[in-house]
């Protein structure tokens, strides 16, 4: 065994837990997953395109050590896929020459390889000690003999191949393996109105929001009253009856239920029985990728077995598009299949000697994946075989057998499918990719095997404001930790010309991003040079943005994007698909007001309320005091309409003048006086205005259902969440001043003991926002003289020039600026407050932080996906049915494909029109010009004309200003009206009409293009 120069494997828990590098994808696998990969060794055999990128996936995503096997020497195809392999290599043993770049993705993970003799396969002996084992590549005789001793000796065993556009994966993880959590999704909990008493035990939940659960579920209860059997019970296996309603069995022993109770669903282990591989090859459990394709896996169960009897027989696989060759295969496979469709056969040994780098990106990134479900027992295994396919992403013009030929180029693994032509087609193609973090790492990847852009005429723009955070590197691999600050468009664009010498000199990093603030940049001459775009993106602002620019000039669009296990990809293709922003997800429900200030039920709710707190303590009066210090008139400008004059002056006297500390101890002091006013002050104020045994107007309980009633905290210097709050909130405190802040928690613990709490009166009169229609409370202080006397109160900015506080930037990466402690401490306590659970501060982070759960394995499928339509943009592929939209879920796991949906098509008088019309006018003409075009040619009357946000013409404006503006170039109408200069770098400018047809109809026409 040889190993890498690298250090020894770090405490596993520590490594496990590392959030600096390992924090989006812990939001997906979570603590314990993580520690029982960070306890398995993985053992990969094959180190071709497939094995490269499992090895990948698995050492990014943080498994105990990953060691490699490959006793063949690198060849010139292998570089189709093999994107950690250079030029240099070949003829070196394959494990040798990858093994230190793989090293370099993760400290935390060993890489080592075995030696063997040079060409000898995997033995029995070698395979022992490791907890998983993937085959890449191997023929079936050697699967069996492996996979007979993993089965019987409790080893997880996957084997995986790629042939072409062809990918098969076979998964044995022993006879019971347990999945510990199937979906990975949170449990489902929610408020209950009743249960009966009775055979079935029918529960009712609050009418607010549907349960959720599915026939045999299983919950839990608590605050349950009246039936306090339930409390804590053994979880029960539901039935559902409705939306709202389901049974959990015989209740009839148990007390009257009275009111309350929340349920909660309880993950259950699975128990999965897996076949071994000799077992399930008569009688396969097929898992279908593509229900499009519902016939296809079994011929090609038969078809990789058949590839497999080709091989032994011949010592070689059928060539590239030889019909002798495919003969031969179709009938082998026919023995083992006859109703087998030979087309498909024929296909598979045409590509038998073909690897192309996206359909390795898709079965890599999914067997990965089935790697870390083996290493976590997190996420529902594969059952049991699956095969792919793309075949849609050959040319429409297929190539010829002379075509596919090796032509001693590192992408004839590539051309033994799609032929010499199409190669020059993709090397001359024009992409412009916008973003270059995960996804966008992965695209460089996969094109720079596919030689994108590697021709004479073609380029890639890539660009990406952001640089390199230590976060990044679990997923983005094109990064390394000496990259850290460096710009990700820039290090990007590097790395993959290293990988392909080809695209030296071929790819323009830009750090600018799209925006309206950029279209100097990225302007028509450059939408012009290009061939279509391709999205990296992870905020919907900018996709609209780019699906708009795509939609304007004509350019098709790959769009794709990822949450945790689940990705999606999308395919706008000009005058055929709608668009992105053709249709979006709905908002996101949310929470009233009113819940998240008074009447909080779950932690999404305190932690919303603490992370507005952090605004209101540390952000907003830093920035008031600075805005009042620096802006003339600030008080008479800013506050004469704001309806909240006196709330806002006392905050600035009090950050200023009255409560100003001169020390960390009088910051300490002012956050013992917080956590009085928020946890106590406030609730006590509560209660006192809405009693807990106060009724509503109709008799019922005021404190029931979703509203639970409160208590007030009394501090305790010895409660860890009540002495968190206390530091995070002084040290926060005392960076508003420019004071050093301090962690001794003794130091605290001392000071916060001494403080002399004033005595708290509720008041009367304080109206409470007890629902969202409601007006909000007022919740002014006690008596502190009218608005005038405060001003009084103010020193003249004069007086402190230069004198500014330091108002706070949420940061929720940073774990040493107080930032997160503080919005955990706030949320907890609130908890408290409530008799919430509360959370974590990893729970914590993640949702005030909102942040995107993210893994390695799903960027590699989704990107993959991406790129087989990539294949047919290049071909111009000009029918709905040649393209297809993704959705994955590799936790359940989960595959759907379905057609673009078709532009919508819209109609005035006889004519059809998509949002891919549009009317063109040149040589900036007058605006009565267009107006009479208009009448002439269409029948149609404008009634109203506008540009961005200036309305420049309607027919009710009166004869005078018509008779001006009518007359008008279009662009000086533009300049007159808007009162801006046109840039000088715009050419054409987008106007919207409004227009009546002979009837007097409003019709909807396609917007026009004013060429300048």
């Amino acid at each position: 065994m040889a190993a890498t120069n690298q250090p020894a494997a770090m405490d596993v828990d520590e490594a496990a837990i590392d959030e600096g590098l390992y924090s989006r994808q812990l939001y997906v696998l979570g603590h314990e997953a993580m520690k029982r990969m960070a306890h398995s060794n993985v053992l990969i055999v094959g180190l071709k395109g497939l094995g490269c990128e499992i090895a990948k996936n698995v050492i990014l995503a943080g498994v105990k050590s990953v060691t490699l096997y490959d006793s063949e020497p690198v060849q010139i195809q292998d570089l189709s896929t093999q994107f950690f392999l250079r030029e240099d290599d070949v003829g070196k043993p394959r494990a040798l020459a990858t093994t230190p770049r793989l090293a370099e993705l993760n400290a935390y993970v060993p890489v080592r390889y075995l030696e063997g003799p040079l060409g000898q396969e995997i033995t029995v002996d070698l395979i022992k000690g490791f907890q998983v084992v993937v085959l890449c590549g191997a023929s079936l005789s050697k699967q069996l003999e492996i996979n007979d001793w993993t089965h019987t000796n409790g080893v997880h065993f996957i084997a995986a191949d790629t042939r072409g556009l062809f990918g098969s994966v076979f998964n044995d993880f022993g006879p019971k393996f347990t999945c510990v959590d199937p979906t990975g999704e949170q449990p489902l909990s929610g408020m209950i109105v009743s249960v009966e008493k009775d055979q079935e035990g029918l529960v009712t939940c609050l009418d607010e929001t549907r349960h959720g659960l599915e026939d045999g579920d299983f919950v839990t209860f608590v605050e349950v009253q009246g039936m306090e059997e339930l409390n804590g019970c053994e979880p029960r296996k539901i039935t559902v009856k409705g939306p709202y309603t389901f049974t959990i069995g015989d209740t009839t022993s148990f007390g009257e239920y009275k009111t309350g109770g929340i349920f909660t669903q309880v993950k259950m282990p699975k128990i999965i029985e897996f076949k071994s591989l000799r077992e399930s090859l008569a009688s396969p459990e097929l898992f279908i990728t593509d229900f499009a394709k519902f016939d296809r896996p079994a011929t090609l169960h038969a078809g990789f077995q058949a590839l497999s009897e080709f091989k032994a027989q011949n010592q070689r696989l059928p060539r590239p598009r030889n019909a002798e060759d495919a003969a031969t295969l179709v009938q082998l496979a026919k023995k083992i299949d006859s109703e087998a469709d030979e087309k498909v056969l024929t296909e598979l040994a045409y590509q038998a000697t073909g690897d192309v780098s996206p359909v390795v990106a898709v079965i890599g990134g999914f067997v990965a994946q089935e790697v870390l479900k083996a290493c976590s027992a997190k996420f529902h295994p594969m059952v049991q075989h699956l095969y792919f396919d793309s075949l849609e992403s050959l040319p429409a013009q297929l190539p010829t057998e002379a075509e596919c030929q090796p032509t001693g180029s590192r992408y004839d693994a590539q051309i033994a499918v799609f032929g010499k032509t199409f190669q020059d087609k993709i090397a001359n193609h024009r992409q412009f990719l916008v973003g270059s973090g995960a996804i966008g790492c992965e695209m460089l990847k996969n094109w720079s095997m596919m030689g994108v852009a590697s021709g004479p005429n073609g380029v890639i723009h890539v660009t990406d404001l952001d640089t390199i955070e230590k976060s990044n590197l679990n997923r983005q691999f094109l990064f390394r930790a000496k990259d850290l600050g460096k710009f990700k468009a820039e290090v990007a664009a590097a790395a993959v010309a290293d990988m392909n010498p080809d695209l030296k000199g071929k790819i323009n990093s830009k750090q600018e991003p799209v925006g309206p603030d950029t279209e100097n940049v990225y302007d028509e001459d450059f939408f012009a040079s290009i061939d279509g775009v391709t999205n990296a993106l992870d905020n919907v602002k900018a996709r609209l943005y780019m699906d708009q620019r795509c939609v304007f000039f004509l350019k098709p669009l790959l769009e794709s994007g990822t949450l945790g296990t689940k990705g999606n990809t999308q395919v706008v293709i000009p005058h055929l698909t709608e668009s992105y922003s053709s249709s979006q997800d709905p908002p996101e429900k949310e929470t009233p007001s009113c819940t998240v200030k008074n009447f909080p039920n779950a932690i999404q709710h305190t932690i919303e309320w603490s992370r507005t707190e952090f605004d209101n303590l540390f952000i907003k009066p830093a920035q008031a005091v600075n805005a009042y210090l620096s802006e003339p008139n600030y008080l008479e400008n800013n506050l004469k309409y704001s309806g909240q004059q006196k709330e806002q002056v006392e905050q600035i006297v009090d950050y200023l003048v009255a409560k100003k500390p001169l020390t960390f101890e009088e910051c300490i002091v002012w956050a013992r006086l917080q956590f009085e006013e928020r946890f106590n002050n406030s609730i006590r104020q509560l209660l006192y205005s809405l009693p807990k045994d106060g009724l509503t107007s109709t008799g019922q309980p005021f404190w029931s259902g979703p509203k639970r009633a409160p208590d007030p905290l009394t501090f305790d210097s010895n409660d860890s969440a009540h002495l968190s709050f206390i530091i995070a909130a002084a040290n926060l405190h005392a960076f508003n001043y420019g004071l050093r802040g301090e962690t001794d928690p003794a130091i605290f613990k001392k000071i916060a003991d001494s403080v002399i709490v004033p005595e708290f009166t509720p008041r009367s009169g304080v109206k409470i926002q007890v629902t969202e229609n409601d007006p909000v409370q007022n919740e002014a202080g006690g008596e502190s003289g009218d608005l005038q006397d405060l001003i009084k109160k103010l020193p003249a900015p004069s007086s402190l020039v230069g004198y500014r506080l330091n108002p706070v930037e949420f940061e929720k990466d940073d774990d040493t600026n107080h930032h997160i402690d503080f919005i955990t401490a706030a949320s907890n306590l609130r908890a408290m407050n409530y008799k919430i659970t509360p959370a974590d501060r990893h729970t914590t982070k993640q949702i005030a932080g909102k942040i995107i759960p993210a893994i390695a394995t799903t960027t590699s499928l989704v990107t993959g996906l991406v790129c087989l339509e990539l294949y047919k943009v290049i071909d111009g592929k000009n029918k709905l049915e040649d393209y297809k939209n993704g959705f994955v879920n590799l936790a359940l796991p989960f595959f759907g494909f379905s057609e673009p949906i078709a532009a919508k098509k819209s109609k005035y008088g006889n004519v059809e029109w998509t949002l891919w019309d549009r009317f063109e006018f040149k040589n900036d003409p007058t605006l009565k010009e267009i107006v009479d075009w208009f009448n002439k040619e269409h029948s149609l009357d404008i009634t109203m004309v506008s540009q961005g946000v200036s309305m420049l013409w309607s027919s009710f404006i009166g004869k005078k200003k018509s008779d001006e503006r009518l007359p008008m170039k279009f662009s000086k109408l533009v300049q007159t009206i808007s009162k801006k200069p046109i840039p000088s770098y715009t050419k054409h400018l987008i106007v919207e009409v409004m227009v009546m047809d002979e009837e007097g109809e409003d019709v909807e026409v396609p917007f026009i293009v004013v060429r300048l």
